[in-house]
């Protein structure tokens, strides 16, 4: 794959998408993007596959290598939903992919094993949010119908719905914290050793519209992004509430970005942020510090995911589609 210059990798695609994988300073196109926007993006926990789902209705896996500083990507397989798909996860064991989207249903991909996807999980409305729990060995989908659904792949119906306050937008989970954030900005943290009962419910803290989550590597507490260019680090004790904060980012002089993507690093865990201005910045919450900001992409960045040891960065560079926007001029 040749390596290209970071204005070289940024550049627009009319009607399609780029995956980008960064190693160091180091930027590489993915081969076959996918051909509409890319909604998630997630690294087998095992191996260095990185899988992307988009609105073209499709699941694509590549192989990433690393050789010294270089990177090459090989695309290894694919597989298709009915509509858009909108969420992934992984099995904690590296073999299997879950999937879910706008045909109400997740399915689960043996990718590894070179098996048919199979449908696991069903919706009365899109399914926006998937995520394996191994200490569980269940896996836990949310909707835009309000609900949380718990699964046993052994079983068709779900061993337990919970109800939310309103659609479902996004999901984190470092066992045995899990936070979900809804409309109307709420969010819900759940103790998965009593998964049946909310630990916690709070009004976010920031104003506008959440868009992505993402528990401590401690499962102590949780950012928040919003579409309003601005993260919130918040913790669950009430004796460490002095140390929540919010800070701004994703800002261009009056222009205001969503913040869409929220990844710690599996080893420093420190974390960053992507957003629609189409930029990425690594942050610090302990010492409040911005550690390096990125130039732009040309287009936004809908999703990101680090790799298992934290040597990879992969996001998307594509529009953002389906999500909630700020009806405010300067919001974008």
């Amino acid at each position: 794959m040749k390596k290209k210059r970071r204005s070289e990798v940024a550049a627009s695609q009319a009607g399609g998408s780029r995956l980008v994988t960064r190693v160091s300073v180091r930027v590489y196109a993915v081969v076959s993007s996918p051909t509409d926007a890319v909604s998630s993006l997630c690294f087998s926990p095992k191996a260095n596959y990185l899988v992307a789902t988009s609105w073209d209705n499709q699941v694509r896996c590549w192989e990433v290598t690393k050789n010294g500083t270089s990177v090459s990507t090989v695309a290894k397989t694919s597989m298709a939903h009915e509509h858009p798909v909108l969420c992934s996860a992984w099995k904690d064991d590296g073999s299997t992919v879950f999937s879910g989207g706008c045909d109400k249903q997740v399915k689960m991909w043996p990718l590894l094993s070179g098996g048919q996807p199979v449908t696991v999980a069903m919706h009365d409305s899109p399914v926006t949010q998937v995520a394996w729990i191994s200490e569980m060995n269940l896996l836990v989908s949310g909707s835009w119908d309000k609900t949380l659904r718990y699964w046993d792949l052994r079983q068709s119906n779900p061993v337990h719905t919970q109800q939310l306050p309103d659609r479902c937008y996004a999901l984190t989970v470092r066992h045995p914290l899990m936070v979900v954030a809804t409309a109307d900005r709420n969010l819900i943290a759940f103790n998965l050793q009593n998964p049946q009962a909310e630990f916690k419910r709070i009004v976010s803290p920031l104003k506008y519209q959440t868009r992505c989550v993402a528990a401590f590597p401690d499962q102590q507490g949780f950012l928040v992004g919003s579409i309003e260019g601005r993260v919130g680090v918040h913790h669950l004790d009430e004796q460490q509430q002095s140390k929540n904060f919010t800070f701004k980012c994703h800002r261009e002089g009056n222009d205001i970005y969503s913040v869409n993507s929220l990844n710690f690093h599996p080893v420093h865990q420190t974390f960053a942020t992507a957003g629609s201005d189409g930029a990425f910045n690594f942050w610090d919450k302990d010492s409040k510090q911005r550690l390096k900001a990125m130039s732009r992409c040309n287009q936004a960045i809908p999703c990101s995911s680090f790799n298992n040891d934290g040597s990879i960065y992969a996001y998307a560079e594509s529009e953002v589609k389906g999500k909630p926007r700020a009806g405010t001029v300067g919001r974008k």
